[in-house]
């Protein structure tokens, strides 16, 4: 028999965002307890797949005749999914927006977006505005900031991302006026990427970054306004482009949906967001 914990959640309106701040509480369908059985659909943020993956393992492990299948696309896959009902869970690493309304989110783990360069690039900051002005494409030489003679390789995912829309609106960067020189969607590739070309600029989830910072990739975090990009001060509140990552469905979950976001919303599963990097909400 599992114990399930009772995590309190507020619905914001008609949004969507569920955070520990809240009154309204999940309460936990003991109907499905000993008897849960089925499948889950979940899609979208490449950021949030890893530890949701990984929830999902050990959900299954505790109940086996359930089967989780989860896919990569994007935050606007997975509310597009949620929404034409191929997802039964969406992952989008940003809160919903107002224009979503009636769909409903549970914010399971903090993070951020960190703008990071190659670790041999001599630049060791930059201001927000000519941040904006690289990506889009006022500035192209890194010698125009004290750093190489060298053109900028600017690199960026595919628009619908939590990471791009976040990106996108801190800095004040219209869609049309962004200028991509590359495309790469997972974090993977744009590491492969910056290893390669050490003229690159991309942004990336502040977890995924320190996580391959500490394996030696090629690669280093630049500061935000004056702020290092770190767990630290995404959970002390200081990081300005940090991000809930939130599980999303159509409606008020039911029976073994229900159960497995009250599972991933637990402290069961909060040594699997740490070690993912990630900043819990039950810390």
């Amino acid at each position: 028999m599992c114990n399930w914990k009772i995590v309190p959640i507020f619905f914001i309106g008609v949004l969507t965002l569920c955070t520990p701040a809240t009154a309204q509480r999940l309460l936990p369908d003991t109907r499905w307890a000993d008897t849960l059985s089925g499948q889950i659909r979940v899609a979208g943020s490449d950021t949030m797949a890893p530890l949701v993956s990984a929830i999902a393992k050990r959900f299954q492990a505790l109940h086996p005749a359930v089967h989780i299948e989860i896919q990569t696309g994007g935050s606007g896959r997975g509310i597009a999914d949620v929404v034409q009902g191929k997802a039964d869970i969406g992952m989008a690493s940003r809160a919903l927006k107002d224009t979503e309304g009636g769909l409903v989110g549970f914010s399971i783990a903090r993070d951020g977006v960190a703008v990071v360069v190659h670790k041999d690039n001599p630049i060791r900051a930059l201001t927000d505005q000519k941040i904006a002005d690289i990506f889009a494409g006022k500035i192209n030489n890194w010698n125009s900031m004290g750093g190489r003679d060298a053109p900028i390789l600017v690199v960026m995912s595919e628009p619908g991302g939590g990471s791009y829309e976040l990106f996108t609106n801190y800095f004040g960067i219209r869609g049309a006026d962004v200028k991509i020189q590359r495309v790469l969607g997972n974090n993977p590739a744009r590491l492969s990427l910056m290893a390669e070309n050490p003229n690159a600029i991309l942004y990336m989830s502040v977890s995924e970054a320190a996580r391959n910072v500490q394996a030696n990739a090629s690669i280093k975090l630049l500061p935000i306004a004056n702020v290092v990009a770190s767990s630290k001060n995404i959970r002390d509140g200081n990081y300005p482009l940090s991000r809930p990552l939130t599980l999303v469905t159509q409606s008020a979950p039911r029976g073994l949906i229900k159960v497995f976001i009250e599972y991933a919303l637990s402290s069961q599963v909060t040594d699997l967001v740490l070690a993912h990097d990630f900043v819990p909400y039950l810390d």
